[in-house]
């Protein structure tokens, strides 16, 4: 049974993915995220999960990008740093509950 709401084609998109998967078919791209989007997605909980564990905003982007790019200018005024500090914001607004928004498809307005 699936519901007619305002989630109904993304349950019916899920549903045919999860058959195609339990009968052993190609199974079609998920939609809801672009592969940017996922790569940020990764970033954000890599950052989040880093900074949990103790590690500073410049261990992580170190781990992300490599010494030489974060040695390459000033810390305090590096974008890169500006990057780390909006992945870890974003990883902890995931971790508290805005994972439930990658559940539902974009609304066009």
């Amino acid at each position: 049974m699936i519901p007619l709401d305002s989630h109904t084609l993304g349950r019916v998109e899920a549903l045919v993915r999860f058959w195609r998967a339990y009968h052993k078919r190609p199974v079609p791209a998920d939609t809801r995220m672009t592969i940017q989007q996922r790569r940020r997605l990764r970033l954000m909980m890599r950052a989040a999960d880093g900074r949990t564990n103790g590690a500073s905003y410049r261990d992580i982007a170190t781990a992300f990008y490599g010494t030489g790019r974060v040695a390459s200018a000033p810390w305090k005024t590096s974008s890169l740093r500006d990057t780390v500090v909006g992945l870890v914001k974003g990883g902890g607004a995931m971790i508290a509950g805005g994972y439930l928004q990658l559940l539902s498809h974009r609304k066009r307005s």
